[in-house]
Parts: C-alpha cells; structure tokens; sequence
C-alpha cells in the first residue's frame, strides 16, 4: 500500500515539476522583454522601486499559475528571508534572482520557483531567460538540464578546482561580511580559481552541471540556496555548511562541492 502511495505522490510531484517548469518560463519571458537598457538610479528609494518593478512583471505570471497548480500551498513572500518553515507545503519563489544585474543588463539573472514540503526542497526549476536554459530538479529523480541528466564534477583535487562564492549583502553583519573576506584569501591560496560574483543560484548551477567544483556562502536566504541546494545534492554533490555538518535552511554557511573536493573545501573554510 505504502509503495502504491509513494509512486502515485512520485508521479503527481513529476507533473508539478513540468508544470511549475512552464510557469518560470513564461515569466522569464516576461522579463527578458524588459531587458537590455541599463536602469538608472540616484537613490536607494529609486534603486527598491524598480527591483519591485521586475519582481511584479514575474510575480504577476507566477503566483495565480502556481497557486492553481497547489491551492492548499503558502507562499513566502519576501524572498530574502531565512530560516525554517511552518509545516506543510509551501512556495518558495524568487521571481527575479540576480534582479541588481538585470537593471544593469548583466546577464547573470534568472527565475526560480520551489516547492518546499515539510521543510524539505521537493523540486525546483530554475529557469536563464537569456539562453533558455531550464534546470530542473525532482527528489530522488535527478537533476537536469533541458531534460538532459546533470552530474557534479569527479574532481578529487581543490588545487585544480575552480570554486565560486557570492558577496554578501550590502546590510550584511560585519562579521560575515569580514568572513566571507577572509574565506576568499584561503581559497586564493588553495583553488586554482576563486569566482566571487552574484547570484548563488548560477554558481550551484554551475555546480550541479560539473562546471565548477565547489560554491560556498554564509548567511543567505532561502531561495538563494534551497533551488540549488536541491539541484547539487539530485546531481550526486554533497552539502553541508561550511564547517561540514548537515545543511539546513536555518544554517549560518552553506558548502555544496563535488565529492571529492568536499572535505578539502571544509578544511580550507575553517582555517
């Protein structure tokens, strides 16, 4: 009976999937029509009001299609809280991941949409507007690309990996913006590339698809890390915070790294 139960919730979790793929997708489009012209801005007021433009265009395409496809859902409505969740499930969405660089038409941007059950990431799917590129990842399923099965790097050694972390933000405790100063210097010494750029969703990407080897970052919220988190661990990576226990939302760092670069990436961080 239990196994009848769990293959069905199996099946409908894979319709949700291709479901909620649609939706990043027609809102990815909806952004990217509104890309391309650097946006100015004098003030932080001016600064607040267009990231709120582009989360709106997303939010307006997202929220009635995702509400539809899981009605009984909460929604988090402020994409750079942490911590855990209430019971039950629950949609995590960040309409506009990489929105600073969109105003500044960089193309490190994207749309991510995840289902959260239990304060457990279900799926996720991640959608680059630029090159249309949708990852997707469904527990115990894998991770993919397109449809295409990603797997981390079989990297054993950090001194040939590239590795990749994310500033912190700009209201940021001075204490983790002084740790993630001195993370950068240790991995300087110890990978062969240290890439410090935003958003983390892209560098756990880029983990998940084996291009980089490992990505760190204390602090952050839930939809920075949680989408990826969820495509590194499907993608057969380990993760752990950065002192190499078990990662959780309510976590203070997060380490996610190919296997065998992973403890290496542990030592180097709690130098």
């Amino acid at each position: 009976m239990s196994e009848t139960l769990q293959t069905t919730d199996a099946a409908s979790d894979a319709d949700l999937l291709a479901q909620t793929a649609i939706a990043v997708r027609a809102a990815g489009s909806a952004l990217r029509e509104r890309f391309g012209e650097v946006v100015r801005y004098q003030t932080r007021e001016e600064l607040m009001r267009a990231l709120a433009a582009n989360d709106d265009t997303a939010l307006d395409i997202l929220r009635p299609r995702l509400t539809s496809l899981r009605p009984d859902a909460g929604w988090v409505g402020d994409e750079l809280a942490g911590g855990a969740l209430p019971p039950g499930e629950w949609w995590v969405v960040d309409p506009a991941e990489g929105n600073v660089n969109h105003l500044h038409a960089l193309p490190e941007w994207a749309v991510t949409t995840t289902l959260v059950r239990d304060n457990q990431p279900v799926l996720t799917a991640v959608h680059l507007p630029l090159t249309g590129e949708t990852y997707t990842a469904l527990t115990g399923a894998g991770a993919h690309l397109d449809g295409r099965p990603l797997h981390v790097s079989p990297s054993t050694d950090l001194g040939l990996s590239i590795v990749a972390t994310s500033q912190a933000r700009p209201d940021e405790d001075e204490k983790v913006v002084r740790r993630v100063g001195s993370s950068i210097t240790a991995m300087l010494f110890d990978a062969l590339v240290v890439r410090t750029v935003v958003p983390a969703t892209l560098h756990l990407l880029n983990v998940a698809a084996g291009r980089i080897d490992a990505f760190w970052q204390f602090a952050g919220a839930r939809a920075d890390l949680l989408p990826g988190a969820l495509l590194v661990t499907e993608a057969g990576g380990q993760i752990s915070d950065a002192e190499g226990r078990p990662w959780t939302p309510q976590s203070e760092s997060l380490l996610a790294a190919a296997p065998g670069v992973h403890a290496q990436a542990v030592a180097t961080l709690s130098r």
